[in-house]
C-alpha cells in the first residue's frame, strides 16, 4: 500500500499533503491533553511495531505482496490519534531512509495507513467490542476491526490510483501518472486486500490483543500500564528478529512496481510523468539492504534494527513532548 513515487499527480499528493499538516496539528493537540507520561514508552513501541510488521511481506498468488500496518492495534491501545503519530513516524523513515513509499506521495500514504486505518478501525472496535469485559468478544472485535481498517485504506489508495487518468493526461489523453483506471486500481487492492492482507492484519491484531488481555488488561482500557513493560519489549525484540522471514517473499506489491516492472506489465512505455518522478528518492538504504552487508537476510536484519531503533527513539522525543506531565487528576480552583 505504499505509493511510490510517479504514481500520483501533483493535483493528488500535494492536496493530500496539505490535508495531512491540520490532521497531524490536531493529533498533536489531542496526544497532549490525553497521553500520559507513562504511556510514552508503549506509543514508542507502537511506531516501532507498526515499522516492523509492515516489513513482514506476504506473497500472494499472481507474484504480489502485501503485510500488515498494525494502525488498529495501536488506536486500540492509546487512542486514534496517537495511532496517527506513530504510523506516521514508521512511514516517514520508511520514505527517507529506505526508500520504501514515495516522498511526493508520503502525504498520501500517511493519509490512507496513518489517518484513514487508525480511526476505521478504533470506531469499529469501540462499536462492536463497547463496554464488554469478555477477553472473546474484545479479540474478534479487533480482529474484524483492522480486517475492515486495512480493506477501507486499501480503497483509498485504488481510488488515488485510479483518478490519476482522469486528472492528469496528454492532449491525446495518454494518462502521465498511474495508468489504470478506477475500476482496475479499486478492484484489485480491493480483492488482494479483501482475499488476503485483511487476514493477515486481522490475525496479527487479534494475537496481540489477545496476549495483552491475558497480560494486562488495563492496556486494552487505554490506561497506562500496570506491570512493567519487559515482557512486551521482549516479544517485540523476538518479533524483530523474525523480520528475515519478510525478505523471503518474492514480487512487488500492486502498483508499487518500478518503471521497468511498469513497462513489462504494460507491454508499453510508463507514462511519461510517472518516468520523471518514478525512483527521485531511493533513500540511505535502498531496499532495506544496507551496502555494508553482503548477506540480504542479514541485511535485512540490520535494516529492522536500525529502523525500529529510529522509530523509538523519535517516537519517545515526540511524545515526552506532548505527554501529560502531571498524570494527577486536575481539581478545579478554588476561589478565596
Amino acid at each position: 500500500m505504499h505509493i511510490p513515487d510517479g504514481y500520483l499527480g501533483p493535483q493528488t499528493y500535494v492536496t493530500l499533503s496539505v490535508a495531512m499538516v491540520p490532521i497531524w496539528t490536531v493529533a498533536a493537540i489531542r496526544v497532549k491533553k490525553t497521553l500520559k507520561t507513562k504511556q510514552v514508552p508503549l506509543m514508542a513501541l507502537g511506531a516501532a511495531f507498526s515499522f516492523v510488521i509492515m516489513m513482514f511481506n506476504v506473497p500472494v498468488l499472481g507474484g504480489s505482496t502485501g503485510h500488515a500496518v498494525g494502525a488498529t492495534l495501536i488506536a486500540i491501545i492509546l487512542g486514534p490519534w496517537a495511532a496517527t503519530i506513530s504510523v506516521s513516524i514508521a512511514l516517514v523513515i520508511q520514505a527517507l531512509l529506505f526508500g520504501d513509499g514515495g516522498i511526493t506521495a508520503l502525504g498520501a500514504n500517511c493519509f490512507n495507513m496513518a489517518f484513514i486505518m487508525p480511526f476505521t478501525g478504533y470506531y469499529l472496535y469501540r462499536l462492536l467490542a463497547g463496554d464488554s469485559e469478555k477477553v472473546n468478544r474484545r479479540v474478534i472485535s479487533a480482529g474484524i476491526a483492522a480486517y475492515v481498517s486495512i480493506v477501507v485504506g486499501a480503497i483509498f489508495a485504488g481510488v488515488e490510483f485510479g483518478l490519476q487518468p482522469l486528472l492528469a493526461h496528454s492532449a491525446s489523453g495518454a494518462p502521465l501518472y498511474a495508468p489504470y483506471p478506477l475500476k482496475v486500481a479499486v478492484g484489485a487492492m480491493f480483492v488482494e486486500h479483501v482475499v488476503f492482507f485483511g487476514w493477515v492484519e486481522a490475525f496479527a491484531t487479534m494475537g496481540v490483543v489477545a496476549a495483552l488481555a491475558r497480560q494486562d488488561s488495563a492496556l486494552l482500557a487505554m490506561k497506562p500500564a500496570a506491570k512493567p513493560l519487559r515482557w512486551l519489549w521482549g516479544s517485540f525484540a523476538i518479533l524483530v528478529l523474525l523480520t528475515p522471514i519478510g525478505a523471503l517473499a518474492k514480487g512487488t506489491a500492486w502498483g508499487e512496481w518500478s518503471t521497468e516492472q511498469l513497462q513489462a506489465r504494460l507491454g508499453d512505455a510508463a507514462p511519461s510523468g510517472l518516468q520523471r518522478l518514478n525512483g527521485i528518492w531511493a533513500g540511505a538504504v535502498p531496499d532495506y539492504a544496507p551496502a555494508f552487508v553482503k548477506n540480504p537476510l542479514v541485511g535485512y536484519l540490520v535494516a529492522a534494527i536500525i529502523g525500529a531503533t529510529l522509530a523509538v527513539g523519535i517516537t519517545w522525543g515526540i511524545a515526552r513532548l506532548l505527554a501529560r506531565k502531571d498524570d494527577r487528576p486536575s481539581t478545579p480552583h478554588k476561589s478565596a
